[in-house]
């Protein structure tokens, strides 16, 4: 297929780098040229800077910016290009923001975490598809399936709520790998002794029902330990971490007080 990007930040690298080994990578655009060049190279494309420059005979064009610029981005460029199949490789946006002002859109999302300095297990990726066509969802299978095992037909209403969740899952759990570090960098203690805990418990959340697999001083609901965290925080004047700390353990400890009441009450139902 002729792909062309508009876009050089982090999905559009690796998504172009990866695809111009089966496909065509025609042209990048930017709204900087030096970005767009630096990625043109890599995948022998053409750097270009203006939306009147693309070339129209492409088979999908791959909208791979901020998800706040993607109702601007299609506003601009569907007038030069009315009959290509357009595409965003956004979770948290819905297929309506192409689609009300393009005949052919899509959705093209890679559930993973990107960044320059690391290489993308892409056969493990998950890769979730949606078109307004069915004959532009065979082209967009096709694509993914050059990349993916693992490839997807989910509506926008499914894929926002995987969004979300990823929030949870990655972002939320990277800062609290942060916030850790921060603890014991304040005593000069090595945080690489966590990454055996970090790594199982990541193991374990995604081999069983995470809520079955908690643990800790919320889940036992230690209350001697959980306030001689709190002031040990409070004496390291961080506030912050105190607040955020207090906020989860309650969190933990009202999950699962939820979850023994649905238990007795489903006892007492089957007793009855």
């Amino acid at each position: 297929m002729r792909i062309s990007f508009i876009g050089s930040g982090r999905v559009a690298h690796h998504l172009a780098k990866q695809l111009s080994k089966q496909h065509q990578i025609v042209q990048i655009y930017s709204r900087h040229l030096e970005h767009a060049q630096i990625l043109a190279e890599q995948c022998d494309a053409q750097a270009i800077l203006n939306y009147s420059q693309f070339d129209t005979h492409i088979d999908v064009l791959i909208i791979a910016v901020s998800d706040q610029a993607i109702a601007d981005v299609i506003g601009n460029v569907a007038s030069y290009l009315e009959n290509v199949l357009i595409v965003h490789t956004s979770g948290s946006t819905h297929l309506n923001v192409l689609s009300q002002q393009h005949t052919r859109s899509g959705v093209f999302y890679p559930l993973q975490t990107f960044s320059l300095e690391r290489e993308i297990d892409w056969p493990n990726t998950p890769l979730f598809i949606e078109t307004t066509h069915i004959e532009d969802l065979k082209i967009l299978t096709t694509l993914a399936n050059n990349l993916s095992n693992r490839v997807y037909q989910y509506d926008s209403t499914q894929r926002l709520s995987l969004h979300l969740a990823a929030v949870f899952a990655c972002n939320f759990s990277n800062y609290c790998y942060d916030m850790a570090k921060q603890v014991v960098d304040a005593e000069q203690v090595d945080f690489s002794l966590l990454y055996p805990l970090i790594l199982e418990t990541a193991n374990k959340a995604t081999q069983n029902d995470p809520q079955t697999m908690q643990t800790g001083p919320a889940m036992r609901g230690d209350q001697n330990i959980l306030k001689m965290h709190m002031n040990m925080l409070s004496d390291a004047g961080r506030e912050d971490l105190k607040a955020l700390y207090q906020d989860l353990s309650l969190g933990i400890q009202k999950r699962q007080s939820s979850l023994t009441q649905n238990k007795s009450e489903q006892g007492i139902n089957k007793t009855e």
